[in-house]
C-alpha cells in the first residue's frame, strides 16, 4: 500500500462504527467513511470533543452537527499545510473539506518525477478539483493545465495555488466537461507529458444522464492517451469505485499505454490512524512512467 504517512498538520486520529475521527490543522472534525466497518473500537477521548461533526440523513445527504468551529470556518474555511503547499479547508455539505489527503503520496510522487527529469514538464489535470496535484506539480516546475466541470471547485483551486504562493505560475484553469475537452484538445493537436484523471465514480450530465466510471474509463484513457507527447514522463489514473481496484486500474492503464513501453505500477492508497497503528484503506492508484 502507498500510505500517505508525511503530513504534519492533518491526523487520521481514530477509526470506528462507520467514522473517521480527524485533525485538520487544529480543527477536530467526525466524517463518515464506507470503508470503516468495525464497530466499537472507539479508542480516542476526541470522539466526544469534535468541533463539527457530519451527520447522513435517512433520506440521502447530511448535515454538519457543529458544536465549536473557529468563527467564519464554515463560509471561509482555515489552511493547513503539506510541505510547501497550503490548502483551503471548508467543511461542504456533502461531508469533504477540499483536500483528499491519502492523495498526498501521489503529490509527492509527481514532485520527485518532475524535478528529477531535468526538462519543462506540460502537465494536465483531469477532474482536477481543488487543485493538489495541480499545485503539487506547478510547485516542481510544470506548467499545468487544470480541468474541472465545476466553476466553484475551479475557483478553490485557484485560491489553493495563491495561497502556495503560484499566483503567477504558468496554470491554465478550464471549466469543462473533461471528455469533451480531451476531444478537442485531440482536434487542436495539443499535447502533454504528464497526465492526471481522478474521476469520479459516478455523476450526472447536463441532460440528466448518469455517467458510470467503470462505463466510461476505457473512453477516457483511449483520449487520453492521444493527447501524450511523444515521450511522456508519467499518468496516474486514481479509482475511489468498490469494482475499479488497484489491479483493475492497472490492468485497462497497462492496455492503453502499452504503445509508450514504459512500466505500470498499481497499488491502494492510504493514511496511518494513530490511535490503532495500522492504515485505512482510502482508494486505489495506478501509475505509468519510463522504466
Amino acid at each position: 500500500m502507498w500510505n500517505s504517512n508525511l503530513w504534519q498538520e492533518y491526523e487520521l486520529i481514530d477509526t470506528s462504527d462507520g467514522e473517521r475521527l480527524e485533525r485538520w490543522g487544529d480543527v477536530i472534525l467526525v466524517r463518515p467513511d464506507p470503508q470503516v466497518i468495525w464497530k466499537g473500537v472507539k479508542k480516542s477521548k476526541l470522539w466526544n470533543k469534535y468541533n463539527a461533526r457530519y451527520i447522513r440523513s435517512s433520506k440521502g445527504g447530511g448535515a454538519w452537527d457543529i458544536k465549536n468551529l473557529p468563527k467564519g470556518a464554515l463560509d471561509e474555511g482555515w489552511t493547513i499545510n503539506k510541505g510547501d503547499l497550503t490548502f483551503r479547508i471548508r467543511p461542504t455539505g456533502f461531508k469533504h473539506t477540499g483536500v483528499f489527503p491519502e492523495q498526498a503520496v501521489n503529490w509527492d510522487w509527481m514532485d520527485k518525477k518532475i524535478r528529477e527529469s531535468g526538462r519543462e514538464i506540460n502537465a494536465i489535470n483531469l477532474f482536477a478539483y481543488t487543485g493538489g496535484a495541480t499545485i503539487a506539480c506547478a510547485k516542481a516546475g510544470a506548467s499545468v493545465c487544470h480541468v474541472d466541470a465545476s466553476k466553484g471547485i475551479v475557483a478553490w483551486a485557484k485560491e489553493n495555488a495563491q495561497l502556495t504562493g503560484l499566483s503567477d505560475a504558468p496554470i491554465r484553469y478550464i471549466v469543462d466537461d473533461c471528455k469533451k475537452f480531451l476531444e478537442r484538445e485531440i482536434r487542436r493537436g495539443r499535447k502533454y507529458d504528464a497526465l492526471i484523471m481522478d474521476p469520479p465514480s459516478y455523476g450526472r450530465g447536463p441532460g440528466g444522464e448518469v455517467w458510470k466510471l467503470e462505463d466510461g474509463i476505457c473512453e477516457l484513457l483511449e483520449l487520453a492517451s492521444k493527447v501524450l507527447s511523444d515521450d511522456p514522463l508519467f499518468v496516474l489514473v486514481n479509482s475511489y469505485t468498490t469494482g475499479l481496484s488497484a489491479s483493475t486500474v492497472g490492468y485497462l492503464l497497462s492496455l492503453y499505454m502499452k504503445d509508450f513501453g514504459g512500466k505500470v505500477t498499481a497499488d491502494e492508497i492510504g493514511i496511518p490512524v494513530t490511535e490503532s497503528g495500522m492504515v485505512l484503506p482510502a482508494g486505489a492508484s495506478a501509475r505509468w512512467e519510463k522504466k
